[in-house]
């Protein structure tokens, strides 16, 4: 057993061990016998007491982390998405704020063309919604890759003047149900899950 392995392991048996009487309401999800289901980036998600399943993977890595993690935070709060916030206005962000800018944000484009080609898709798997700002780029879209979690995901086309560029930027109250390396590593995923949608 690896570290994130352990790490999830230790999770899960503190959630058992106090388990919420309504956490199906708090993630939000659906409850069947010691096991709760919902979406988490785009897939189907399972958490029990002997791991966390995307579809039929077992996940072992930094995703079933933060999934126990996500489930650990659940509260009674609902998620209240504006106004949006950028990753370095959060407390305590520092350390990270290069990780995700780097990880959530650059990774995405070199892919913006195929990013608008297929924003059909994305809208679909990731629970998407159209944004209503007034500077929302060239396009954007809002995605939730857990129940009470969005991101506005802003993009630039190239032009002569500037680069292609992507912002991602966070629900306002998102520090309420993740700690803030975990906000920063759902930024990655779901950028990551976006790649993997159009590729």
């Amino acid at each position: 057993m690896d570290n994130y392995e352990k790490i999830i392991r230790e999770n899960l048996e503190r959630l058992y061990k106090n388990l919420p009487n309504d956490l199906d309401r708090l993630l939000p999800g659906q409850q069947q016998k010691d096991q709760f289901h919902f979406k988490a980036f785009g897939q189907s998600c399972l958490i029990g007491p002997d791991g966390i399943f995307i579809g039929d993977e077992p996940q072992t890595g930094a995703i079933g982390i933060l999934i126990t993690l996500y489930a650990l935070h659940a509260n009674e709060n609902p998620c209240m998405p504006t106004p949006f916030k950028a990753f370095r206005e959060l407390p305590n962000s520092t350390p990270y704020v290069g990780a995700f800018a780097s990880h959530a944000e650059s990774i995405l484009t070199a892919h913006i063309d195929r990013i608008e080609d297929n924003f059909d898709l994305i809208f679909k798997t990731l629970n998407g919604e159209l944004s209503t700002g007034s500077e929302d780029g060239d396009f954007s879209i809002i995605v939730r890759p857990l129940p009470k979690i969005k991101l506005h995901y802003i993009f630039y086309r190239a032009d002569d003047e500037f680069p292609a560029s992507a912002t991602c930027l966070l629900s306002n109250n998102a520090l309420s149900f993740l700690p803030v390396d975990a906000l920063a590593d759902t930024g990655e995923y779901t950028s990551r899950k976006i790649i993997e949608l159009i590729s």
